[in-house]
């Protein structure tokens, strides 16, 4: 049967069910489709804590929200135009987010008794009018799949776990997309069993069809590909970014990479990605604990190598004594810490930003780190080069800021060419002559030299060193002079990096500011704020310590200052305290990113405005 089709610029699409539905690998297959569609994209898996939570309850619900559309996107969506949910937990813990209006597609096999038990439900939503309000579609998805696959050698609960390629193929069709990129995916990764391979594939086709021939769709839609700027796109997650950053910065400075570390949601990835990665000398180290891998990525560094380390917050707080030996040592170490809830092990599979004063002040003695911070997923490609960059001209360690929802979250990456990648010099001490292990040159940089270099032998170790010769000194006048020439040797980062950008006009009524991850809500509540007639501007660091030398004069520029982050205010008080002014805050520290309509909201009511 014919069925219309309507154009539509853009969808939010949140897949949900049991972790073990496959949702994260649905919602992916859905993302990378769109990508390769021409769409713009932005994805925000969520995945929950409970390694192995009692299937069908509300807290093993896993979920994958994508927003894909034909002009620019910058968030993954505030709420939702179409839940697709496996099962009653999923749709309990998700309804709250779907648009009113909204459709719903939901398994109905899965609403039986035990289930709506299991859910906490007392009354079946799909038949006590609950969902009144909603566009509501029972697909019998467990069911179709099973006779999708009928006749094949596969067990009952193998043939079930396929019902979420059902689920894909019908959204699919219903959305025009095309289903070869996903049967070419089938078949690299499941070539190893033809039996499931063949299984998904026939599940996939049966899905596709299913929406061709019911009844139940009368419409199908379509976005049509973003007018992008002409080049080479990739969908990228913000871990796979960081990672390839650093593969960029081994091969722009010439030093072999090397990574040690230790596995930790949601930095693992960075690991694993970088472990792929050997043809171009790169070596990962899995460390038994985090302490080993910020040693043996310090031991990396003194031996010539671009060392990094990957952590997030409870392992980076286990690195601090280490990070003082780097900045003791005056050696060039970057690391990694993807944000997640805290504290403790706090909220392992959520996003948070609130490790920004343990970045900033979060060691012992006066132990100053240059901090950096991503903005978007791809952003963290160019942020890994710039901490590499910023650790090898000025012999540091350097702390970059990514967070969960950057590290999961993806978008379309045009990837640069090499060409068009700035170079990272890097020079290694091997004259004899004139050298001291702690002479400086005008970046207050001391020299690299390598061991076993002959006649470059020199100390290293946490303990003080003596101005020059390097030489263990507990004298209380090279003490200060030290800890002084340190601090000072960060300090002069900032007339090395970008001034503070301001997007809108340049001063004015209010400034909105952020940091990290909230980059992509802001631009999207300061776009709708506009259209508004609402005089509103932005800035975002990604430079956090030392801030851009002109953040004074941005900052006084504007009558009023909102300070937009995931945390109790970390950022307000550091501005606060280093430019003495009052600055108003939005916060909020729920594991999950803020929606533009609550940034714009605040905005209107400190404008006013409808």
């Amino acid at each position: 049967m014919t069925k219309e089709v309507q154009i539509l610029e853009d969808v939010t699409i949140r897949f949900a069910g049991d972790s073990g539905d496959g949702m994260q690998l649905t919602g992916s297959q859905f993302t990378n489709t769109s990508a390769l569609a021409g769409n713009d994209i932005s994805t925000l898996p969520d995945y929950p804590a409970e390694i192995r939570a009692p299937i069908g309850t509300t807290y093993g619900v896993s979920g994958f929200q994508l927003h894909f559309s034909s002009n620019e996107v910058f968030t993954p969506g505030d709420h939702p135009d179409v839940l697709v949910a496996m099962n009653p937990a999923a749709l309990k813990v998700n309804l709250k987010d779907l648009k009113k209006g909204g459709t719903i597609i939901c398994n109905a096999n899965a609403f039986d008794l035990k289930n709506l038990k299991l859910a906490n439900y007392d009354t079946n939503p799909l038949e006590d009018g609950s969902l009144e309000g909603y566009e509501l579609i029972q697909a019998p998805l467990t069911k179709l799949t099973i006779a999708a696959l009928e006749g094949t050698d596969l067990s009952n609960k193998e043939v079930a776990r396929c019902k979420n390629f059902f689920a894909l193929g019908l959204m699919y069709w219903l959305f025009s997309k095309p289903i070869e990129p996903t049967l070419d995916w089938i078949k690299l990764k499941f070539k190893k069993n033809e039996a499931i391979q063949n299984a998904n594939k026939e599940a996939l086709l049966a899905g596709y069809s299913y929406g061709d021939n019911t009844e139940l769709f009368t419409t199908k839609y379509q976005v049509e590909a973003a007018k992008l700027e002409k080049g080479f796109y990739r969908n990228v997650s913000g871990n796979e970014a960081t990672a390839l950053g650093f593969v960029a910065a081994s091969v722009k400075s010439g030093l072999k990479l090397f990574l040690g570390s230790y596995p930790i949601t949601p930095a693992s990835d960075i690991l694993h990605e970088l472990s792929k990665h050997k043809n171009f000398g790169i070596k990962t180290f899995q460390a038994e604990d985090e302490i080993a891998g910020v040693c043996s990525a310090i031991g990396a560094a003194y031996s010539g190598a671009l060392a990094l380390t990957t952590t997030s917050g409870p392992g980076l707080a286990l690195k601090t004594e280490a990070l003082g030996l780097a900045v003791m040592t005056e050696l060039p170490l970057v690391i990694v810490n993807v944000q997640r809830g805290g504290p403790s092990t706090g909220l392992p599979t959520k996003t948070e930003q609130a490790d920004l004063m343990q970045a900033i002040y979060g060691r012992n003695g006066e132990c100053p780190i240059p901090v950096v911070a991503a903005s978007t997923p791809s952003d963290c490609f160019y942020m890994a080069m710039e901490a590499c960059r910023i650790a090898l001209k000025y012999m540091t360690p350097v702390l970059l800021l990514t967070d969960g929802y950057l590290a999961n979250g993806s978008e379309p990456w045009k990837v640069p060419h090499e060409n068009e990648l700035p170079e990272i010099p890097t020079k290694f001490r091997t004259e004899v002559e004139g050298f001291a292990p702690y002479s400086r040159d005008e970046n207050l940089a001391r020299p690299w030299a390598i061991p076993g270099t002959p006649g470059l032998e020199h100390r290293i170790g946490g303990l003080e060193k003596a101005n020059i010769n390097g030489n263990v000194c507990y004298e209380p006048a090279n003490h200060d002079f030290m800890i002084k020439l340190r601090a000072e040797k960060v300090r002069n980062i900032r007339n090395d990096i970008p001034d503070l950008e301001i997007n809108g006009e340049d001063e004015g009524d209010l400034l909105v500011l952020g940091w990290g991850g909230t980059y992509g809500a802001i631009t999207a509540a300061i776009n709708k704020a506009r259209k508004n007639g609402l005089k509103v501007s932005h800035a975002h660091f990604k430079h956090l310590f030392p801030f851009p030398k002109n953040t004074e004069d941005v900052l006084k520029k504007f009558k009023k200052i909102l300070v937009v982050e995931i945390n109790l205010g970390q950022l307000a008080k550091i501005v606060k305290s280093e430019f003495v002014i009052d600055v108003l805050q939005l916060n909020k520290v729920q594991g999950l990113p803020f929606k533009s309509s609550d940034i714009e909201a605040k905005i209107i009511e400190i404008l006013g405005g409808k």
